[in-house]
């Protein structure tokens, strides 16, 4: 089964986590650079399933976006989605994801949970 990491090669705790993976994984590791290949909609709903998650919980409320467009806004799920699938650089990082479960890699020691 491969792990899936949503990665931002400029950032270092993503950097850290995939490091981890490298060394401690037995499994194929599939690398996302998601800032080049945003996912979906869909693909952002089943991520926060297996992360057990809503959306404004993978928001990164330091971001300039953030603060210029969304925050104080009062916003459903579907619209969070919307905007998460839009500027993915508001999602919070890394996203590692092995078969229905999922974890953020903050602290980067996080994905020791499901590798």
């Amino acid at each position: 089964m491969a792990i899936i990491i949503y990665h931002n090669p400029r950032c270092q705790k993503s950097r850290q986590t995939l490091d981890i993976l490298n060394q401690k994984a037995k499994d194929k590791i599939k690398i996302i650079e998601y800032l080049k290949n945003p996912p979906t909609k869909k693909e952002l709903d089943d991520i926060l399933s297996k992360l057990q998650k809503k959306p404004i919980e993978i928001v990164r409320k330091n971001e300039g976006i953030y603060k210029e467009f969304y925050a104080g806004k009062e916003m459903s799920d579907e619209d969070w989605l919307e905007a998460l699938s839009k500027n993915p650089i508001l999602i919070e990082r890394p996203i590692v994801i092995k078969g229905n479960k999922a974890v953020i890699g903050r602290p980067p020691e996080n994905v020791l949970e499901i590798i």
